[in-house]
């Protein structure tokens, strides 16, 4: 039977709640390992990178090596008008409690404009196909429409994969997804 995002995003909220904190950081470390290894992170000179929260895959240690590695790093925003905006930062002190609780960039920080990068694309769940189950709000793809010439690739611990996932024809999907244990794209399993 399949699940509904509903209850996909319940399973995975259950599955990283009861997740040990060590496993967790140790897992996130592997992704991160796996992901600065690709040709995609170190051709990029730009990293737009979401603020990790609620026990995701670890990106404040991402940032750190982005700006060790000549990388500006730019991180989201939802403004007034329910729209994301990437917003560049200098270092996590460029960070403030915002929407949902989750650290984002100062209003003093400077509006990213670009035409290229590399995106970190989150979601909750995903399936060996790149299908995505998002947090629902749609901000992403709604970013991706408007900056299709983005590289977007997602992050994930493996208790995040489901053999399928319900999906959308519009549905914009990572182009790679990265775990501790594994590299995904649309075409196939890399281990």
């Amino acid at each position: 039977m399949e699940m509904t995002k509903k209850e996909i995003r319940a399973e995975v909220k259950k599955r990283r709640a009861e997740a040990d904190l060590t496993a967790l950081h140790e897992a996130s470390a592997r992704i991160l390992e796996r992901f600065t290894a690709l040709a995609e992170y170190k051709e990029a000179s730009l990293l737009l990178a979401y603020v990790d929260a609620k026990r995701e895959v670890e990106t404040r240690p991402l940032m750190h090596k982005a700006w060790q590695d000549g990388k500006r790093v730019a991180a989201p925003r939802v403004d007034g008008d329910g729209v994301m905006y990437y917003y560049v930062i200098e270092s996590l002190d460029d960070l403030e409690p915002g929407s949902f609780g989750i650290m984002e960039p100062k209003k003093g920080c400077p509006l990213c404009e670009t035409e290229t990068g590399l995106m970190l694309m989150p979601g909750v769940a995903f399936d060996e196909y790149c299908h995505r189950v998002g947090y629902g709000g749609g901000y992403y793809d709604r970013y991706l429409e408007r900056h299709p010439e983005l590289i977007h690739i997602a992050l994930a611990f493996e208790f995040q994969l489901f053999s399928e996932v319900p999906f959308e024809e519009h549905d914009i999907l990572p182009q790679r997804i990265v775990t501790e244990e594994c590299i995904l794209t649309p075409g196939g399993i890399f281990r």
